[in-house]
């Protein structure tokens, strides 16, 4: 049973079946939101899935970064990341046309951001995270 379907742009649906929420800043105990602590943590959230999901190739979905009009410090300017940061696995039928519908799935393990703690869903889920291009980026494996 899946959390959640949604549809892609490319009218491929997919299947959440494990998601993991958590706050974009809920570790700073230091410092301001900026470059430099932002990329850290990118890079962080992507090796972390890597890891934990190693099962399936793991997708990124670049963040938007908004600036704020507040003054920076000795880090630069200060630069804000959606306030949740979220790691789904998601799956779906098999890319490979040849391979056995009954037989194979296909999985992509995908880190975005977003501005609340909602489960994405249908044709409503956020525009980045429905252009995401299944077929280049998910790997079939066999149930």
């Amino acid at each position: 049973m899946s959390l959640s379907r949604i549809v892609l742009s490319s009218r491929r649906t997919v299947e959440l079946a494990e998601l993991r929420m958590s706050s974009t800043y809920g570790g700073l105990l230091e410092g301001y939101p900026c470059k430099l602590i932002n990329d850290r943590k990118v890079r962080g959230l992507q090796r972390e899935a890597e890891q934990t999901f190693s099962f399936a190739p793991v997708h990124l979905v670049t963040p938007l970064r908004e600036y704020p009009e507040r003054t920076g410090g000795a880090f630069g300017p200060v630069e804000v990341l959606p306030s949740v940061v979220c790691t789904g696995v998601f799956r779906s039928t098999a890319v490979a046309p040849e391979l056995d519908p009954v037989l194979h799935r296909s999985a992509l393990i995908v880190v975005w951001f977003q501005h609340v703690p909602d489960v994405p869903s249908g044709e409503d889920a956020d525009p980045a995270l429905r252009g995401i291009r299944w077929e280049e980026l998910a790997q079939d494996f066999e149930l």
